[in-house]
């Protein structure tokens, strides 16, 4: 073999070489940041978008983790405002599902959603008019209801009316932990009970108000 055919080999193995370790490189990188790249595509196409293409009738969205539904929100009509990056929603539905397969369900006459990167996240959601949250048993209407993610917590700053088996309440400024599903009612408290109606011992267990 010359010198000449010998340096030629050695240069195409040395290229082929480098080209596996470009290519793991670029796998393991693109593995990385693929989330990142997914929802940097989704955000730019939003931006992209004409005001008229972001509106979406039977608004439907959901996040899932492993088999287990976290949350799920419907709207009879969604548009998103670029501005302030916010879904607003008609005739909203909000549902948070608990680890024991319960629910909480909140509904109004409008919403608003504030989702994270790449709008796969609900960060922040707030409804108004007529809201209405169903939990365990008892039924809370108000005007506004707030929903943060960094704390998992709902509030209610106006306000309220509970409704439930032999109970009700009525207070302002309460407080709803979804972690420990504690409800607390920080203002102006006022307690009708109705002995005979009160649930079992078993049921009222379930419900835990601060």
């Amino acid at each position: 073999m010359t010198g000449r055919k010998f340096r030629t080999i050695l240069l195409v193995a040395i290229s082929a070489i480098l080209g596996v370790v470009t290519f793991k490189v670029g796998e393991s990188i693109w593995q990385g940041n693929k989330k990142n790249l997914r929802n940097k595509v989704v955000k730019q196409t939003i931006e992209m978008l004409p005001e008229s293409a972001l509106t979406i009738k039977d608004f439907h969205r959901a996040q899932v983790d492993g088999e287990r539904k976290v949350w799920e929100v419907f709207g009879d009509e969604a548009r998103y405002n670029k501005e302030d990056k916010r879904l607003a929603l008609k005739k909203a539905r909000i549902f948070f599902y608990q680890k024991d397969d319960n629910a909480i369900e909140a509904t109004g006459n409008e919403g608003n959603l504030w989702m994270g990167e790449g709008q796969s996240d609900l960060e922040k959601a707030q409804l108004l008019g007529n809201v209405s949250v169903s939990f365990r048993g008892y039924t809370l209407t108000t005007n506004e209801i707030l929903y943060f993610k960094a704390r998992n917590m709902m509030v209610l700053p106006g306000r309220v009316s509970i409704k439930g088996e032999g109970m009700e309440l009525d207070g302002g400024q309460m407080e709803i932990s979804l972690n420990d599903e504690v409800l607390k009612l920080n203002r102006d408290v006022k307690t009708k009970v109705v002995p005979g109606k009160l649930p079992t011992k078993g049921r009222t267990d379930e419900k835990k108000t601060g």
